[in-house]
């Protein structure tokens, strides 16, 4: 992966007045197209891809302007024209360009932001950074969340030098990296089970004066489960309680699994039931989850209990498990 490849220079045609009329005369312009009195995201987005499948910049930069103003921000899917070939990889040069023209400030950033976001969930890293390598020439508001998208891409892939090639990167060019650029490596050594790339993380980060988040602690739990370190989960659980840190249900998950694998079926239904009472909407995905897991396993009298204590708090039981409770409700 080449970092900060630089953009060559393509001179820009000039049009003669006559092209340009010919044009005008021939195509709708943008200021005279009625626009609904309450225009959508998915409104802007469809206008947007248009205008980027015909080539049409100057509509593309009319309607970037104006969605913002009309507070229609970009979504995953305005730059959706832009695919995986190199036919439509061609207008990159002429899109960043258009993009230098947006309105100064969040107008021009998301619209950079969102672009990135795209050719990374297309995959195509390399063309990011030669718009991150745009921005960053042009002062245009590159920051952390600016690299989301790439870290995401590279350690998703495994590709940690590359990774922590785009760490460096962003100390370079002014965006240090925050605590969700870190959980991006994170996540990828606790998923393979590397702890001693984990720590290394966990030490950069705490020497910069992180704090760990949600997402931190989701690695965390998630890396120490796979280790087979189910008590190291369990403490980090605990500590996330203490310093008042929400947990997702995946951190859950991670530790239901974990138990249940070795067969610790009482001690999953305690778990659950020890770190309830703050989340409903937890409480209710993490009883479930665990009550459809030990059916699945036939350990039927602990999915029974699971069931009765939904019912105890409240819990609301989907459709699919209710069937499944009114098979096993008078199981002994």
């Amino acid at each position: 992966m080449s970092l900060l490849r630089r953009i060559p220079h393509k001179p820009q045609n000039s049009r003669s007045v006559l092209t340009y009329a010919t044009r005008f005369f021939s195509t709708q312009n943008p200021t005279l197209t009625p626009f609904p009195d309450v225009p959508t995201t998915a409104y802007y987005d469809n206008l947007v891809i248009a205008a980027g499948h015909s080539r049409d910049f100057d509509n593309l930069h009319y309607l970037l302007n104006k969605r913002v103003k009309d507070h229609c921000f970009n979504t995953t899917n305005t730059f959706r024209f832009l695919t995986n070939t190199d036919s439509s990889l061609s207008v990159l040069d002429d899109l960043t360009k258009t993009l230098a023209r947006l309105d100064r400030g969040f107008t021009r950033k998301s619209a950079y932001d969102s672009l990135i976001a795209r050719l990374c969930k297309i995959e195509r890293v390399d063309e990011a950074l030669r718009v991150v390598d745009f921005m960053a020439r042009g002062d245009y508001g590159l920051n952390a969340c600016t690299f989301h998208p790439i870290l995401n891409v590279v350690t998703r892939k495994k590709r940690m030098d590359d990774a922590w090639g785009v760490v460096d990167l962003m100390r370079r060019v002014g965006a240090p990296p925050d605590v969700p650029a870190f959980n991006y490596l994170l996540m990828a050594y606790c998923f393979s089970g590397d702890l001693e790339a984990t720590a290394g993380v966990l030490t950069r980060m705490e020497a910069e004066g992180m704090r760990a988040d949600t997402r931190t602690y989701d690695a965390l739990v998630l890396g120490a489960c796979k280790a087979g370190k189910v008590e190291g989960a369990l403490v980090l659980i605990r500590r996330m309680v203490d310093d008042e840190v929400p947990a997702l249900l995946s951190t859950h998950v991670y530790v239901i699994d974990s138990l249940l694998g070795k067969g610790f079926y009482s001690q999953a239904v305690k778990f659950v039931r020890s770190f309830s009472g703050r989340d409903t909407w937890l409480d209710t995905e993490s009883f479930g989850s665990l009550a459809k897991k030990l059916i699945k396993l036939r350990r039927l009298k602990e999915a029974k209990l699971v069931f009765e204590e939904m019912n105890a708090r409240g819990l609301v039981i989907g459709d699919k498990l209710k069937d499944s409770y009114e098979k096993i409700k008078n199981y002994d």
